[in-house]
């Protein structure tokens, strides 16, 4: 074991220029990166720089470094999707075949119909759109006729709000759990079904921290699975337990945000313990990607980046940092979709010398394999281990 904890991080939806095969999933051109850093005039991210962020690729604002601290590349997926759950399994080490379905145009009538069948409670919205703008759109009808809203995103998930005071928790997360086994048929293939609890008036409507996430749980064993079952932490923060549904998880850290997330990835340094300790920041994703919000989505990247020295002090010599993305979100693209694009690798311990750039890895699960090569655990079926070219 060269490295006592590792500590990865997912930046949401961050990709870095298209895949090769964006064009098949109607992404051709999609730039994350490079048409954010287009839109800020240059972005201000001079921690990421050093670490060889603009080293990979040429970046508006972002200089290449002469000496980079970090081991630098950008990573193709392998699987068949740019869902969250998608990059994220893979990350650890699976690879999907057959992608999660998404509803861009709703959920299919049956299955409206048997939720509502199943729930008693009619079914209102049915689209893709954003949790607060669905909500001050049909909260009012909500809290008049009791009626659930459902939505969906770019990802594939079932979304239920209802207000607390017209739909009692105990019964939102009961709907959730009818809506979760109706939509594990193979014909819907839902990633996640997703509780949207919310307080307030119309007009002053606000989502609640009770959201809870019923997901799938991957179809085989991961480098999480293989972790807990040595012996060795893993600490979940975010979203990263929802996304596993507890697979793997030893420790779980709720958060509310990026800089909330960074908040909890700290107190993790702080933890004596030997494993991985995997953060996702959700915000450059839901709250900027989605919502087409260049300005936002740069400046969420540059309090990111602001960040960067705290965690650099925590660093202990047997301490690796991993920074990557699972798919992209151009906030200037067509639509509201995620996109196919590369995602960026930078892989940085104290102890480095100096870095250099790694060859391009052919799919995310390298990242797992790397984890998992580092503890000695079972390396999971895709992903080629990194860690000796980092060690030479």
């Amino acid at each position: 074991m060269k490295y006592k904890r590792v500590f990865l991080i997912v930046m949401d939806s961050v990709g870095i220029g298209e895949a090769p095969d964006a064009a098949e999933f109607n992404d051709a051109g999609a730039d994350t990166l490079g048409h954010i850093a287009e839109k800020m005039n240059g972005l201000n991210m001079p921690n990421m720089a050093k670490l060889g962020l603009g080293n990979i690729r040429e970046i508006k604002g972002i200089p290449k470094a002469e000496r980079p601290l970090a081991f630098y590349t950008k990573m193709k997926e392998a699987s068949a999707g740019k869902d969250t759950m998608t990059g994220h399994w893979e990350i650890m080490g699976l690879r999907i075949d057959t992608p999660f379905q998404v509803f861009p145009e709703g959920f299919p009538d049956e299955l409206i119909r048997e939720i509502e069948r199943r729930t008693g409670r009619k079914v209102i919205g049915n689209k893709p759109a954003s949790g607060t703008a669905i909500i001050e759109e049909l909260g009012k009808e909500h809290m008049e006729t009791g009626a659930l809203i459902v939505y969906t995103s770019a990802d594939s998930v079932l979304q239920i709000a209802a207000h607390e005071e017209i739909v009692p928790l105990e019964e939102l997360y009961k709907i959730c759990e009818i809506c979760r086994e109706l939509t594990l048929d193979e014909k819907y293939r839902v990633g996640r079904v997703i509780a949207r609890p919310f307080v307030g008036t119309p007009g002053h409507f606000v989502r609640t921290a009770n959201r809870h996430d019923y997901a799938l749980k991957p179809f085989s064993r991961t480098v999480m699975n293989e972790l807990k079952d040595a012996g060795f932490e893993v600490i979940a923060i975010g979203k990263i337990s929802d996304i596993y549904d507890g697979e793997g998880v030893t420790k779980h850290m709720r958060t509310v945000s990026n800089m909330d997330g960074m908040d909890k990835l700290l107190q993790s340094m702080d933890m004596e313990f030997t494993g991985l300790s995997f953060l996702n920041l959700v915000d450059f994703d839901a709250l900027y990607g989605h919502r087409r919000d260049p300005i936002g989505y740069g400046k969420a990247l540059e309090e990111f980046d602001a960040r960067l020295p705290e965690v650099f002090v925590k660093l202990r010599d047997d301490d690796l940092l991993i920074i990557t993305a699972d798919h992209g979100n151009d906030p200037v693209h067509h639509g509201t979709d995620h996109t196919r694009e590369y995602v960026p690798l930078l892989v940085y311990a104290k102890t480095m010398k100096e870095g250099r750039e790694l060859p391009l890895r052919e799919t995310f699960a390298d990242v797992g394999a790397t984890i998992a090569d580092n503890f000695g655990v079972k390396l999971p079926r895709y992903g080629k281990s990194f860690l000796q070219e980092i060690s030479s």
